[in-house]
């Protein structure tokens, strides 16, 4: 058996989301026309991958995007709760980049520590939830390769972590684009490289690329 494992993080593609809420962990998000596009594509990229074990965030979401995957392996599709969102005070509330949020008396408590953040689920809670799925998956696909798909926030939270920067960050620079795939590498037990991708980049849309200036009015994917 080789000594080294693959596990790719992969974020779910695009959800339909019209009235643009921040929908953290709530039910009853499913992926868009165009996010279904995205999974198919990221499936087709990883079907000469020697993909043996597929698991997903419990939301709607990250499951849909996950069943193309797993289905083009044959494989049984697992859920980890670990893996799911960040939790978020302002969960089902409009919070972007324009819309005033940030004026509103009402919000001020919850966005006086950035560094923890004070808003929600900390950053370090996020690492050990993360790493913990990453290990699993690890362990379950030892020697061959895995896919988790979970959420913008906690990937790029525990990448952060594996690659020793800081945890407080400006969201908008977050490398982790709709459908993206963040590859870690163990030689055994130990990380040994981490890596990115993006294979469904066509298809999404320019202002929710990695990097990209978020858009007034269009920056509907914060904390997704």
């Amino acid at each position: 058996m080789s000594d080294i494992t693959v596990v790719h993080l992969m974020r779910h593609g695009e959800v339909a989301n019209p009235t643009g809420v921040l929908y953290g962990r709530l039910a009853g998000y499913h992926l868009s026309e165009l996010g279904r596009r995205m999974a198919d594509r990221v499936a087709d990229h990883l079907a000469p991958r020697d993909v043996t074990h597929v698991v997903a965030s419990p939301l709607e979401r990250a499951q849909e995007t996950a069943t193309p995957i797993a289905k083009a392996h044959g494989l049984d599709l697992a859920t980890d709760a670990r893996l799911i969102e960040a939790d978020n005070v302002f969960q089902g509330k409009t919070f972007g980049v324009g819309d005033g949020a940030l004026k509103r008396p009402e919000n001020w408590k919850h966005l006086v520590n950035p560094f923890k953040p004070s808003w929600g689920e900390p950053y370090v809670d996020q690492v050990v939830r993360m790493m913990g799925a990453l290990d699993a998956a690890k362990d379950a696909a030892r020697g061959h390769e895995a896919v988790l798909v979970s959420h913008q926030l906690p990937i790029w939270i525990v990448r952060s972590y594996v690659e020793r920067r800081r945890l407080w960050h400006d969201p908008r620079r977050r490398q982790c684009t709709l459908a993206s795939l963040t590859t870690f590498t163990y030689q055994g037990d130990k990380i040994v490289s981490v890596g990115y991708a993006e294979p469904a980049i066509d298809l999404v849309p320019a202002h929710l690329r990695a990097g990209a200036r978020p858009v007034k009015g269009q920056d509907k994917a914060f904390g997704a």
